[in-house]
């Protein structure tokens, strides 16, 4: 192990995998990478049950900091804690500021293009996207297991979910295989009548997470013994104990 290289546990969203793999491949520290499957923040009390199994079965391996790769996600963060070891938590309020690598870029896009649905190739592997394919394989489903009749009367909430978007933008990571992905966001746009943008990516939220770069405005250092508490304040997003 390298004078001055931190060994430290990383537990985080299956999304986030490949942008923090990239990131620990070029760290001098010492990376214990453990992703949970995607979708959690949909059920926040399971999202928060998994964490905190995920830091138990870590905190007594004498790890230097338990790095978590999820923002605020519904509130499934709240309440999670080590009983030995720091956690240190991104200030966000979900993952797209992760992959934008700023708080104030994403709010600024955001207050500025409020119908925008963001897609990125973690994403797409993911799940079904908004897009055609997601519509007649949701269709299918409804009419499988209601009949045709109610299907189309289920669909009508589908088509209320599209129109609340207006613009698809893809979060260009700079992986060398991204014109597939582009394109199918494309595509989706296209189907669904959005607009279409890219922008670019910045990893710089993960690198300095795993580096052990903590300003304090963008990362939150949570001493051994103190919870997490949750809110949507802007300056601290994230509170302790404390």
């Amino acid at each position: 192990m390298l004078k001055g290289a931190k060994n430290f546990y990383f537990i985080g969203c299956r999304v986030l995998w490949r942008e923090v793999c990239r990131c620990a491949s070029m760290s001098d520290n010492i990376l214990h990478l453990r992703f949970l499957e995607q979708g959690l923040h949909n059920t926040p009390d399971i999202l928060r049950t998994e964490l905190q199994a995920a830091i138990d079965a870590a905190d007594d391996c004498g790890y230097d900091s338990i790095l978590i790769g999820y923002g605020l996600c519904s509130n499934g963060i709240d309440g999670i804690r080590a009983r030995k070891t720091k956690l240190v938590i991104i200030r966000a309020h979900d993952c797209i500021t992760f992959f934008l690598g700023s708080r104030k870029r994403y709010r600024e896009y955001f207050d500025s293009h409020p119908g925008t649905y963001w897609y990125n190739a973690g994403w797409i592997d993911a799940f079904e996207q908004p897009g055609r394919e997601r519509y007649e394989n949701t269709l299918k489903l409804y009419t499988g297991k209601y009949g045709e009749e109610d299907a189309r009367y289920l669909m009508q909430a589908e088509n209320e979910w599209y129109s609340r978007y207006n613009n698809a933008v893809y979060i260009d990571e700079g992986f060398p295989f991204e014109d597939k992905y582009r394109q199918f966001t494309r595509e989706c746009a296209a189907w669904l009548k959005w607009d279409y943008e890219e922008m670019m990516g910045d990893p710089v939220l993960i690198w300095d997470l795993l580096q052990g770069n903590w300003d304090k405005a963008d990362y939150l250092v949570i001493e051994p013994g103190c919870g997490v508490r949750c809110n949507f304040d802007e300056d601290s997003l994230i509170s302790s104990c404390e």
